[in-house]
């Protein structure tokens, strides 16, 4: 073999980089399947609180044009067991036209407990992190629980949050698992379900086992009221305001930890397009609190989450970029520009870590019960030419709108997901 070409190190480097992500997500998936066995033991050995011991806690549900969803998550919010006195639901009504308000209105007149919050420009209409600072501001409770509008927790979910923080002063934060309460709607839906569960049992749970780090969602989690205080609250600048607000819990000296059995069920996107300007807004923020942090990863004091940071630039950075790299290799090859000079088992390398995609996908996908199904295997083979193929797509279409709004000077707008009702 002569001396290499540029095409043929930049292939080495970026079959390199994916196997590296992958035999990291490898051994996060076993991590992972050790936080759900140690989950059981945790749940059966809590020592649980006394009734009389229960703290006040306080549901934030943010709701911008949510008349859809808006009566079915008040309801489900009703039904939680707490006890009454000690537990406040405030929706923050953020500018909507819609419905939303005559449907919290009638609730009301079910629920006089409920407490709404409405906010109208130029106050209001800023974002859900603005909305969430508002509803703070309304809100009494020792701790803060967060929902989003389209969200149905199961009754005991606010329960299982605070019993898990209530004796642990050095716990910020706790974060429940999701689900996706319309996975049947169609094959996207289906997609959804299975990416859900893969990053919680594997991202969460894994991370969680092996170096103490759970990322906060935008909903199901509880966080004291003594640290959003002292941090001053929400971001507002933030498009991904659980992460950022992740970061910073951290780097106060707090952790926090995933709770897989409170659970709550949401509404996932049931159009590509809705699903494509969500994930769009996702990687932008994502993308924009690591460019903040990288360049202040030194100043960062809690080292643990400084290496988190890595990780996920690893992954919107050099992971993706290899991505890229190897798909446009691939396809010149396939029309003969490629000027690969390298030999070797190139297809069994490729179908390796196409098994191993499935693998720990499926293995993480089993860690729920039902979902370990036939049907699911078959359509996580689907999903990796696919769904996951998209993600390049996803992250192009952010970094673009990022540098275009950096060049014209114009601040990023926080899209908020359409709803589909039922």
């Amino acid at each position: 073999m002569g001396s290499l070409t540029l095409t043929d190190w930049l292939f080495i480097s970026t079959v390199l980089a994916i196997w590296v992500l992958l035999f990291y997500h490898v051994i996060l998936t076993f991590a992972g399947y050790r936080q759900f066995v140690a989950s059981f033991s945790e749940e059966e050995d809590s020592p649980g609180i006394s009734l009389e011991s229960y703290p006040t806690v306080s549901v934030l549900v943010p709701a911008h044009n949510e008349e859809q969803v808006i009566g079915r998550t008040v309801e489900a919010l009703a039904r939680l067991e707490y006890p009454k006195d000690r537990i406040e639901i405030i929706v923050v009504n953020d500018s909507s036209t819609d419905g939303t308000g005559n449907v919290l209105a009638e609730k009301q007149k079910v629920y006089p407990f409920l407490k709404i919050v409405t906010i109208n420009p130029p106050l209001g209409a800023k974002g859900k992190s603005n909305a969430l600072n508002q509803g703070f501001l309304a809100s009494s409770g020792e701790y803060i629980v967060i929902y989003d509008a389209d969200n149905t927790p199961e009754r005991r979910a606010v329960r299982r949050l605070v019993e898990r923080i209530v004796n642990d002063p050095e716990l910020g934060a706790v974060v429940g698992k999701f689900r996706t309460r319309n996975k049947n709607a169609n094959i996207l839906t289906r997609f959804v379900n299975i990416e859900t569960l893969n990053f919680q049992w594997t991202v969460q749970a894994g991370r969680c086992s092996l170096f103490g780090l759970t990322t906060i969602t935008g909903t199901n989690f509880l966080i004291r009221r003594s640290i959003l205080e002292k941090i001053e609250g929400w971001n507002i600048k933030a498009l991904t305001e659980d992460t950022e607000l992740t970061v910073r819990l951290y780097d106060e000296g707090y952790y926090i930890t995933w709770v897989p059995d409170s659970v709550t069920w949401e509404q996932e996107p049931e159009k590509w397009r809705i699903w494509i300007k969500q994930r769009t807004r996702w990687a932008r923020g994502n993308l924009g609190v690591i460019n903040y942090y990288i360049r202040n990863i030194f100043k960062l004091r809690n080292k643990r989450i400084a290496g988190d940071i890595i990780y996920f630039f690893f992954t919107y950075g050099i992971f993706f970029f290899s991505i890229l790299v190897s798909d446009a290799i691939f396809l010149l090859g396939l029309l003969g520009r490629s000027n690969l000079t390298l030999t070797g088992p190139f297809t069994i390398i490729w179908f390796m870590a196409y098994a191993m995609f499935i693998f720990e996908s499926f293995i993480s996908v089993n860690f729920e019960s039902g979902e370990g199904t036939f049907l699911n295997l078959l359509l996580i083979c689907l999903m990796y030419f696919t769904y996951c193929q998209l993600w390049l797509f996803v992250v192009v279409k952010a970094t673009i709108s990022a540098i275009s709004d950096r060049i014209s000077g114009t601040n990023a707008r926080w899209y908020k997901t359409e709803r589909s009702g039922g």
